[in-house]
């Protein structure tokens, strides 16, 4: 755009004096050019200074023991038997057989989709490697939410009659449980010194 051999042009004059300064033209401004950096050694220092330490493969593993993640089969479990008592509550409250089945209804909402998720996720492909795993994560996690609506859209054909409070409730109550699954994962992990003894 601009001119050979002007301020901002690029011409092999300029470059010829920026290598032998150690300053670059950048635009407009000239910048020093600083030497590039050897190795990770920078990182190293910056990490003791924070307090870091890498682990070893069986300091990693022990520390991974200590914290085993929690199954999505389990959360799914918990749900069943969750909106199970739910819909048995609300069915024996209410003393309505209608409650009951809005209440399971809604149950199956939360369910079924999560079933379909975790066969998604724990499936070979989906843990690949990372990309694919978070890829694999959004489309399930769509997969879940369309048939969360589709099945909500079909509750009054196949549930009559359908008594919305009972299904609702029996849907937040199974939602919830995904919080109770993060308490599975135990008290606070061990600090890794004491990984060592």
């Amino acid at each position: 755009m601009y001119p050979q051999g002007s301020p901002r042009g690029h011409s092999p004059e300029n470059a010829a004096q920026g290598a032998r300064t150690g300053v670059r033209e950048l635009g407009s401004r000239a910048v020093a050019s600083q030497p590039p950096r050897a190795g990770w050694d920078d990182d190293e220092d910056e990490s003791a200074r924070r307090g870091f330490k890498r682990l070893s493969a069986q300091e990693a593993k022990a520390l991974r023991d200590l914290n085993p993640p929690v199954s999505p089969w389990r959360v799914v479990a918990t749900q069943v038997a969750v909106g199970f008592t739910v819909a048995c509550l609300a069915g024996a409250v209410m003393g309505s057989v209608s409650v009951f089945w809005s209440a399971l209804y809604g149950a199956g909402v939360v369910v079924i989709p999560a079933v379909l998720m975790a066969r998604g996720m724990t499936s070979r492909l989906s843990s690949a490697n990372a990309g694919v795993s978070a890829v694999s994560f959004m489309l399930w996690e769509f997969v879940k939410i369309g048939v969360s609506v589709v099945l909500l859209m079909l509750a009054p054909r196949i549930v009559e009659p359908l008594v919305w409070p009972a299904l609702l409730l029996a849907v937040l109550v199974c939602i919830k449980v995904y919080w109770v699954a993060l308490s599975w994962r135990g008290q606070k992990p061990k600090p890794v010194e004491r990984l060592n003894s």
